[in-house]
């Protein structure tokens, strides 16, 4: 069984409008994750620092950021970034770049699961309706054109209101698409912004958003989680052969 997350942290900033990374870690550490997505991990102008220190992180907690920025001051890239396990193992990584008029993207690290690889891909997209389903059009041709194979899932702040929306409907012909419950905003949530997208080989056996009394002060979106379960290596390798 495998927890997986998604966070979008709002730059650290609570609603009483206060920087408190601090804070932010504390959420991070009740979730107890061991795939965490991070939206707007990032400052957006600058040098793009990270709001969350990679040192504290790691030795804080017991997690370490994929290196997807080459600088020490960002955490992940257009405010996207992935904490691991540190008993989990990074195999490849990569950015995406996506259509858009915002400072957004996408980014994506093949991981080795006690053996067994599998793909995460973590994104924060468009507040325009036009833009999400070129990015999800995109997203879907660079991971199932230019890669092999691996089971996927995908992970973030989608932006999107509805389950019914056709930007959605564009995962389906390859994933499932959970929505794990309301969590924006965070004091009285009623949009289901953030979700976790699996291909065939998960099974989703529990998700839920995470209603701390931290959490809804920390940003205005609460974390979202699902427990994974991941078929045996053995099938994944015919399953993977098939396609």
């Amino acid at each position: 069984m495998l927890k997986i997350g998604s966070y979008n942290i709002q730059k650290a900033i609570g609603l009483d409008a206060r920087r408190k990374p601090e804070r932010t870690l504390k959420v991070i550490q009740e979730l107890n994750c061991d795939i965490l997505a991070l939206q707007e991990a990032d400052k957006r102008f600058g040098p793009r620092e990270s709001t969350l220190n990679r040192d504290h992180i790691l030795e804080q907690t017991d997690y370490h950021p994929v290196p997807f920025s080459k600088g020490s001051s960002s955490l992940g890239w257009h405010g996207n970034a992935i904490l691991l396990r540190k008993k989990i193992g990074i195999l490849d990584f990569r950015k995406i770049e996506l259509p858009t008029l915002e400072p957004r993207g996408a980014v994506a690290v093949d991981l080795d699961i006690d053996g067994t690889p599998i793909r995460v891909a973590a994104m924060h997209l468009s507040l325009v309706g036009h833009f999400r389903k070129k990015q999800i059009t995109s997203l879907m041709h660079q991971l199932h054109e230019n890669l092999d194979y691996l089971p996927t899932v995908l992970i973030g702040d989608l932006n999107e209101w509805r389950d019914s929306a056709r930007s959605l409907k564009l995962f389906e012909e390859r994933y499932e698409v959970t929505t794990p419950g309301r969590s924006f905003p965070s004091p009285m949530p009623v949009g289901s912004l953030d979700r976790i997208i699996t291909s065939p080989e998960f099974k989703v056996r529990k998700a839920g958003v995470h209603k701390s009394k931290t959490a809804r002060i920390a940003s205005d979106h609460l974390p979202v989680w699902a427990h994974l379960e991941l078929e045996q290596s053995s099938q994944l390798a015919a399953q993977a052969g098939s396609r």
